[in-house]
């Protein structure tokens, strides 16, 4: 990211943000994500003036670590930006925000995860996805199949009838 002097040239180099985060304060936040395609949000800070006070990448990793039990969520919007997509699970009540964010796993693409239950963190997680042409174990895990092992060797009899 090339460093910007304002607010006007935040806007000529990456057009309309996504939103305007008031901060309260009399500064405010211009989100310019790239979901969901891109690994990052980024998110320039200026004053009253208009001169940019920050812009940092809210889907660094220590960023992503600042995610806690407990949040709500419009604070984990305002911390990493719009997410990518929402998953509900019924069976365990919560819902699942995902961002793509920059690969650090064994798969082509890293998906960090944030679980809600009754609106708030729960816990995050991370989900990593592979080529469709990795090794086969399951198809789709890049890991080696596992080699093949006689059950006897096991201590397991199969039992007929």
């Amino acid at each position: 990211m090339r460093p910007l002097a304002t607010e006007a040239e935040a806007i000529a180099a990456h057009g309309e943000p996504v939103r305007r985060w008031d901060n309260g304060d009399g500064t405010h936040t211009l989100e310019y994500s790239n979901q969901p395609y891109g690994h990052v949000t980024l998110m320039v800070t200026v004053d009253p003036s208009g001169k940019v006070l920050r812009q940092e990448n809210a889907l660094a990793l220590e960023n992503l670590a600042r995610v806690a039990p407990g949040m709500t969520r419009e604070e984990v919007s305002r911390l990493l930006g719009s997410h990518r997509t929402v998953e509900f699970y019924r069976l365990s009540g919560e819902e699942v925000w995902d961002w793509n964010i920059e690969n650090d796993g064994p798969g082509i693409y890293t998906y960090f995860n944030v679980h809600f239950v009754d609106g708030k963190v729960a816990r995050t997680s991370r989900t990593y996805i592979f080529s469709p042409s990795a090794p086969v174990m399951g198809l789709r895990s890049g890991f080696p199949a596992f080699p093949h092992v006689p059950m006897h060797s096991m201590g397991l009899h199969m039992m007929t009838r």
